[in-house]
This record gives structure tokens, C-alpha cells and sequence, in this order.
């Protein structure tokens, strides 16, 4: 239960970090254009590398580490204490670089952005999620990141009002994410305290942290790099089309990293104490739940493109309508991957096979896009990224093939991609009849949902699998408390009609 609770937890917070900016974004691409879009999504990008090695690989190997140590205060004010300290002298090293790098190496008619872009880079030094993640305490991280968020959305509709408010606007993305990190501190002296710790053994987790950074920046590559490659072989104009296409895609990915997020901590702790059979029970679980989320996600984006990309963006955004269905197909790649690294690989610390299969994917999306970004632009960058994650799908699962019953895990997702598959057909019909409206967009999409619904809860019925079983105790449990809550009503009732006469 409490993991299905921080799941819930996890994926209301990052739908939340992703939904409040498409909020602001129909908004944002009216007032700013495309290009200014690809600019700040350009320096944006730049300046996450930075944040990135601020961070070095602590955000994976943090959660773990604490994760294994939570039941202990003492080995966990050490072990956090020891983390955090090597965090702190690396992010510092990180945000000296950055402006060494904006001062000198800069595109002089980026610079003033760049700098601005400073808040965001500075905030990797107050990272600590990681340490509320490894003790499974995301209703904490979701409360005050929302707040901070919310509170972003209300600046961005009050104060950016047209082109020249682009510097506006990095401030305040950038100082919201460091507010974020910052309210972080406030709660933390209740679950750890600061110990004084020797260099030495803050040194002595360097090299496993790089070993873990190295996938990070092996993602990056084919996540942020192409976004730096559209910026430098093509113009600002594609960054700003494959940008807004992208956000789209981070809602779906966000609910998918959400579940491995949450799996980390716990499957580590049931890994180091030896609990195999609980832990492939809740692999089988995830890979099935995974595919009924990820599933119609993917061909639900790919099918309503066209006219969602007008109706959100406006016309100048038409170009996304190509972008966004080529995207949409990395989430079936991203949604195997994702499980078998988060809940076998990391837990089981198999950080040599999640190294080179991470850069497999990168390698696979660096030659793509250099190959197709200056024929075909944004779309060229989206097909990188597909085959970067179909690449790292298959590295993982070459990695396991002898451990894992992989043929099952296939036979479980492959009706899920099935029924999409189905719904995407009847949308894409329905949509030769349709225009670009609102209410048309927003038809369409409940015809999606109660197809993919009906289908959905006919599989589950017919086959009596993992899911139908925990749908049907739900359903058995809703009847409980509706009867309890009627024998309640009823007693009352005739205890008041005793007492009146």
C-alpha cells in the first residue's frame, strides 16, 4: 500500500510539473513565437549540463544508498551528511564553470540570458530530493513543489506580456526550480541531522557516483543534446517546434519515471534483505501496469496531433503535428526500459550494463541526428530519439535475457499495445470528419478514453489477470463501505425515529 501511495504521490507531482507548464504554454506561445521559445529552451539546455554535473549521478545513487540505510538515524545522518558534502563541493566547482564558460564561450546575443540562467544552475547545489526519496517521503516533495509551482504559473500570466519579456521569463522559470530546492531545507532537520565526516569517505563514493553519472549523461545526450544540435545546425525556430512537441511527451514520460522513482527505494530494500520472490512479484506487476498507462498515451498523442498542436499552440505551431506522433512512439521503448533499470538493474547494482546500455542509446541518437536534423530538422531529431530509446530497450534486455522471463513480460504488454493501436485507428477516422476546435479536440479525445476504457475492462474480464484482481477488490471494497455506510444511515434513522417518539 504505501508504495502504491508515493506512485500516486509521484505521478500527481510530476503530471503537476508538466501539466502547469503546458497551462502557461498556449499562453507563452502567443506572446513569445517559436523563436524566442528555441532561445530560451536552447540556453535552457546548456545550462542543464551544468546542473547536470552539479548533481553528478547523486540523484540515483542517493536514493538508493539512503534507501539501504533509513532504519538506522546514525548510518543515515553519516551516510547523508558524507553524500551531500561531496554534492556541495562539486555543484560549487559546477556553477564557477558555468560562468567562466557564459563570460567567455557564450554566443554574445545569448549572454544576457545565459547569465540569467545562473538561478537554475545554482540550484543544483541545494538538491537534496534524493534523500526524501530514498526515505519514501514523496507526499512531502509534492506538497511544497506544488506551491512553488502553482506560484510560478501565477508570475508567468502576470508578468510576461509580450517579445521583449523573455528575460522575464527565465527568471522566473529559473528562480522558481531554485525556490523549489530551497523549501526542500525547512522539513529536513526531522528526519536527519548534519554529523561531521571525514573527506575520505565522501571520496570514497566519488567513483561509484561517476559510475552512475555516466547513464545520466548518456541520456542527456539524446533528452537535451538534440535541442543544442537543432539550435546550432538549424534555427531557433525548430528548437521552439520541438520544444512545445516535447511537452506533450514529458507528461506521458513523467508518469512512467514516476513509478521506477518510487520502485528504487523499495525495490533495494526488499533486494538487501533478500525478499527475490516479493521483488519479481512487484516486476511482473509494474511491466503489465506500466503498458496500460504508457500504452494509450503514446498512441493517443500520435492520433490527436494535428489538431492538438493548433488548438494549444495556434497555427504558427502547426509544424508540431509532424513532431509529436514520431515522439509519442519512444514511450513503448521508454516504458521497458524504465522497468527493467529502475526495479533489476540499479537495485541489483548492475551499474555496468546500466552505463552501457544508456550509451548505446545516446550513440544511436548523436548518429541520427547528425544524419537526418540538417535534412529534415525537428523531425529529424525525433526519430533520434525513438531509435535511442528502442536502443536502450534492447541493450537492457539482452543484459537480462537470462535472468528475466522477458517472453512473458512481452506477452503482457503486447494486447495493451494492441487496444491502443485499435483506438488509434478509430481516432484517426474520426478526425478526417473533425476541425480544429477546441470542443472538436476535446470530443475526440473522450471517444479515445471510453474506447481504450471499454476495451480495456473487457481484456482484464476475459483473462482474470493481475489487474482484474486488484480492480475487482477495489470494487469489492467500494460495496463494503457503501453498505457500511447505508447499516449506518439506517441506524441512525430508526435510533432518531426511538427518540422522537
Amino acid at each position: 500500500m504505501k508504495v502504491f501511495k508515493n506512485f500516486l504521490y509521484n505521478v500527481a507531482y510530476q503530471i503537476l510539473i508538466m501539466i502547469l507548464p503546458l497551462i502557461t504554454a498556449p499562453y507563452i506561445a502567443r506572446v513569445l513565437g517559436a523563436e524566442l521559445i528555441g532561445v530560451y529552451s536552447y540556453t535552457h539546455s546548456i545550462a542543464y549540463y551544468f546542473v547536470l554535473f552539479a548533481q553528478l549521478g547523486l540523484s540515483v545513487y542517493g536514493n538508493r544508498t539512503v534507501a539501504q540505510v533509513r532504519d538506522n538515524q546514525d548510518k543515515l545522518n553519516y551516510t547523508f551528511s558524507s553524500l551531500y558534502k561531496l554534492q556541495l563541493l562539486i555543484a560549487i566547482i559546477s556553477c564557477v564553470v558555468y560562468m567562466t564558460y557564459v563570460s567567455g564561450f557564450a554566443k554574445p546575443e545569448y549572454k544576457v540570458y545565459f547569465a540569467l540562467q545562473f538561478l537554475y544552475v545554482i540550484s543544483g547545489v541545494f538538491d537534496i530530493n534524493w534523500f526524501y526519496f530514498g526515505i519514501e517521503k514523496l507526499k512531502l516533495t509534492v506538497t511544497r513543489n506544488t506551491i512553488i509551482k502553482i506560484l510560478t504559473v501565477v508570475l508567468i500570466l502576470l508578468l510576461v506580456k509580450d517579445k521583449s519579456d523573455l528575460s522575464v521569463y527565465i527568471v522566473i522559470m529559473a528562480g522558481g526550480v531554485l525556490l523549489g530546492q530551497l523549501a526542500m531545507w525547512s522539513q529536513l532537520g526531522k528526519y536527519v541531522h548534519f554529523v561531521r565526516t571525514k573527506w575520505k569517505d565522501s571520496f570514497k563514493i566519488f567513483l561509484p557516483v561517476i559510475i552512475l553519472f555516466l547513464p545520466t549523461i548518456a541520456t542527456s545526450l539524446y533528452r537535451y543534446m538534440d535541442k543544442i544540435m537543432l539550435g546550432t545546425m538549424v534555427t531557433m525556430n525548430q528548437v521552439g517546434y520541438y520544444e512545445n512537441s516535447e511537452k506533450f511527451i514529458s507528461i506521458a514520460m513523467g508518469v512512467i519515471n514516476a513509478l521506477g522513482t518510487v520502485m528504487i527505494p523499495q525495490m533495494s530494500n526488499l533486494i538487501s534483505k533478500g525478499d527475490i520472490g516479493k521483488a519479481r512479484e512487484y516486476l511482473d506487476k509494474s511491466i503489465e501496469g506500466i503498458y496500460i498507462i504508457a500504452s494509450p498515451l503514446a498512441f493517443g498523442l500520435a492520433s490527436v496531433a494535428t489538431i492538438l498542436s493548433v488548438v494549444f499552440y495556434g497555427a504558427d505551431f502547426s509544424p508540431c503535428g509532424s513532431i509529436i506522433p514520431v515522439l509519442a512512439m519512444s514511450l513503448l521503448f521508454s516504458a521497458w526500459a524504465n522497468v527493467i533499470r529502475t526495479q533489476y538493474l540499479i537495485p541489483n547494482t548492475r551499474d555496468r550494463e546500466y552505463i552501457i546500455s544508456m550509451f548505446c542509446g545516446a550513440g544511436a541518437n548523436l548518429i541520427i541526428n547528425f544524419l537526418l536534423i540538417p535534412v529534415v530538422g525537428a523531425v529529424g531529431a525525433a526519430i533520434g530519439t525513438v531509435f535511442a530509446e528502442a536502443a536502450v530497450a534492447i541493450a537492457h534486455s539482452f543484459f537480462v535475457r537470462k535472468e528475466l522471463p522477458l517472453l512473458h513480460y512481452f506477452k503482457l504488454v503486447l494486447p495493451y499495445v494492441f487496444i491502443s493501436g485499435v483506438m488509434f485507428g478509430v481516432i484517426r477516422i474520426v478526425i478526417t470528419f473533425s476541425h480544429n476546435s477546441v470542443i472538436w479536440l476535446c470530443g475526440i479525445i473522450a471517444i479515445g478514453i471510453i474506447l481504450y476504457g471499454i476495451m480495456l475492462i473487457l481484456y482484464l474480464y476475459i483473462t482474470h489477470g493481475n489487474y482484474y484482481k486488484i480492480m475487482h477488490s477495489f470494487f469489492q471494497k467500494v460495496k463494503i463501505r457503501k453498505k457500511d455506510l447505508y447499516r449506518s444511515k439506517s441506524l441512525n434513522l430508526i435510533s432518531g425515529l426511538f427518540i422522537t417518539i
